[in-house]
């Protein structure tokens, strides 16, 4: 593609769709670097090949170096990608990276699961210059996107990606064309730890928004919010607060309350209200309604399973 600049796309995640695709309106596409996992269909991979971008699936630093030097890209662009950059690597070329949070508040990892569990009204796109400290470097695009209260992870991706799709390109491109951003500020800068599946474990003495808010945050892609029930470990696929529930002045957390057969919902106690679950998955079985697999009203959810403490309304 003679005349057209050159970029290099780091992605990982679920971001890299539709980075490609806003990328390649704009840039040739030298190539993706983007780890694959063997026997699993990956359309990104698939759209890549099909538009003629090599896929580098060694996803290192040291591959990223070698492909910045031999490749000479204008630009890499980063979308999803888990490891710090050197600066030595910084100074081989511009790098642009896309951060779906409000920078400077929510920098480091899952912002956009912190961003559901906090109970954040709205979270953003940023696209800013990449520099050696963790997602500190100036803005060149940011949008924000609202969050719904019932939104999951998975609803607020597909948000996000719609947005880097239509602005990404443009914002790499003024970039080259000599756009150094807006510096950030320092004093307002937050940051999210890195999350582990362990941390999806549900506490049901939590209120309800939050209990009900870390469901949302981990579905998938994610691994699932999950509880245990008769030694087991059952993950939440999909819940939501029960409906005009009765007032419970004597409750046990994670005590199950009402079940239907016909609908396949069971009611679960909070810590201030009630929890429906709608689709759970126990280890080592298929996704099913929750009520095939808890049928008593006398079961309780949870580390104790059965053994749970009674709690003031």
């Amino acid at each position: 593609m003679p005349g057209r600049r050159r970029v290099l796309l780091v992605g990982q995640g679920p971001t890299s769709q539709s980075a490609l695709e806003s990328l390649l309106d704009r840039f040739e596409v030298v190539a993706l670097m983007r780890g694959i996992v063997a026997d699993t269909p990956d359309p990104v991979v698939a759209f890549a090949a099909s538009r003629g971008v090599e896929v580098l699936t060694d996803t290192s630093v040291e591959t990223l170096q070698r492909a910045v030097d031999q490749l000479a890209p204008d630009c890499a662009v980063v979308s999803s990608y888990h490891r710090i950059l050197p600066p030595a690597l910084l100074d081989r070329c511009r790098f642009v990276n896309v951060h779906y949070a409000p920078l400077p508040r929510y920098r480091g990892r899952a912002n956009v699961n912190w961003a559901i569990i906090n109970g954040e009204p709205e979270t953003a796109v940023t696209v800013h210059v990449l520099v050696p400290e963790l997602d500190a470097g100036p803005i060149l695009f940011q949008e924000p996107v609202p969050i719904g209260s019932h939104d999951t992870v998975a609803d607020l991706y597909r948000r996000l990606n719609a947005v880097q799709r239509t602005a990404l390109g443009a914002a790499v491109e003024r970039h080259l064309d000599g756009d150094p951003g807006t510096p950030q500020d320092e004093s307002a800068a937050t940051y999210g730890c890195t999350r582990l599946p362990e941390d999806g474990e549900l506490d049901w003495s939590r209120s309800t928004e939050e209990v009900y808010a870390l469901v949302r945050a981990l579905v998938e892609p994610y691994p699932g919010a999950f509880t245990h029930f008769q030694g087991r470990r059952v993950t939440v696929w999909r819940a939501a607060p029960a409906a005009a529930p009765v007032r419970w002045a004597g409750r046990i957390p994670g005590r199950v309350v009402a079940r239907s057969s016909e609908q396949g919902w069971v009611d679960v106690l909070t810590g201030d209200g009630v929890l429906r679950l709608e689709v759970v998955e126990p280890q080592g079985e298929e996704r099913q309604p929750a009520a095939s697999l808890v049928r008593s009203v006398r079961a309780t959810l949870g580390p104790l399973s059965g053994a749970g403490r009674a709690t003031a309304p």
